[in-house]
């Protein structure tokens, strides 16, 4: 039988600050983000003069957040930045500036409500001095959980040799790693409005970044990394099975892989946000029940309502449902089971 009582966890929200500091780097029409009023206590995203997306109060409004939390059944949001303002094709200076204005802004949410929320920062992955310094910053002052990071860096996939020193540090401090798509690959492909940029391209690129840190030896070489997927790991479930097979057979890639690739893959952890519950049960069976957690995309407009209920469907038992609701989130984020 399932639990009724017990709530979820989401580890897939964004936060938007209200507001963002002026300028006040050295460079020129450089694509620093600023808010302007829009209707209905929404406000517009400005990136180089132009609406980026309309965004509402939800996403710097933590007690606004809480009671749509309650009418969802979710206990702990998890609040990482919206991934555009990673901005990691920023100058390293201003890209340090600006995870510094996120990474306090969400520690301040968390702060107001600690019981409610845990948060992620951002760090400046364009750099590695800058984002070390970051990263032990987020961790070790403002106390935040972990990162979010993005797929790709400027169109270098996040296995590759120079971010080592980050996945290094982050294992070291025990910080959990959030991967979101951004500015994905395969864009040429697509026919269609630009909404499928995040319906279509997402996953692909989700699934490309996470195999990377596969062949890359990220995973094998740090295996106490805590990272979880968005989306399910997009399209990583297949990629992984593929890879798995072809590793097998093909002598190189045991060389370069110790380790078979669906048993590293099983050490990733991936949301719920698949949007279909065969291909939830697929991830939970090819990956084990302790690595699946909910994920919603809140606040934004592709996000799961009903994650809780998506769960329960399953019909899986009281002790896997409360692993998908709230433990495995819990140890992702290095937080007791008992919370």
């Amino acid at each position: 039988m399932s639990n009724p009582c017990c709530r979820g966890v989401d580890i897939h929200t964004h936060v938007v600050p209200e507001n963002f500091p002026a300028y006040r780097g050295r460079g020129n029409a450089v694509p620093w983000p600023s808010m302007s009023p829009a209707q209905h206590c929404h406000r517009h995203v400005m990136i180089s003069g132009k609406v980026f997306r309309t965004v509402p109060n939800q996403c710097w409004d933590g007690a606004a957040r809480i009671v749509d939390m309650d009418l969802m059944g979710i206990e702990r949001q998890v609040l990482s930045p919206m991934p555009e303002l990673l901005s990691y094709w920023l100058d390293a200076e201003d890209g340090a500036a600006l995870a510094r204005h996120l990474n306090v802004q969400i520690a301040g949410m968390v702060q107001r409500h600690p019981e409610r929320f845990s948060g992620l920062g951002a760090v400046p992955l364009q750099d590695m001095t800058r984002c070390l310094r970051e990263l032990e910053f987020v961790v070790s002052e403002l106390g935040l959980a972990g990162v979010e990071i993005g797929t790709n860096v400027n169109g270098k996939p996040i296995g590759s040799p120079e971010f080592e020193p980050f996945f290094a540090a982050a294992a070291e401090l025990g910080a959990a790693v959030f991967v979101h798509p951004l500015r994905p690959t395969g864009m040429d492909r697509l026919v269609g409005p630009a909404s499928l940029e995040q319906i279509l391209a997402f996953p692909c690129e989700t699934g490309l970044a996470a195999t990377s840190l596969l062949t890359g030896g990220i995973l094998a070489r740090h295996p106490s990394l805590r990272i979880a997927l968005s989306h399910g790991g997009g399209a990583f479930p297949a990629l992984a099975a593929r890879l798995d097979h072809a590793w097998q057979v093909f002598p190189a890639l045991q060389e370069s892989m110790p380790e078979a690739p669906l048993a590293t893959s099983r050490r990733l952890y991936f949301d719920s946000l698949v949007y279909n519950p065969v291909l939830l049960r697929q991830q939970i069976a090819l990956f084990g029940a302790s690595q699946t957690l909910i994920g919603t995309d809140y606040p934004f407009v592709i996000l799961d309502k009903a994650p809780v209920p998506h769960i329960r469907e399953l019909d899986l038992g009281a002790e896997l449902e409360r692993m998908l609701l709230r433990d495995n989130a819990l140890r992702w984020l290095g937080l007791p089971a008992s919370r």
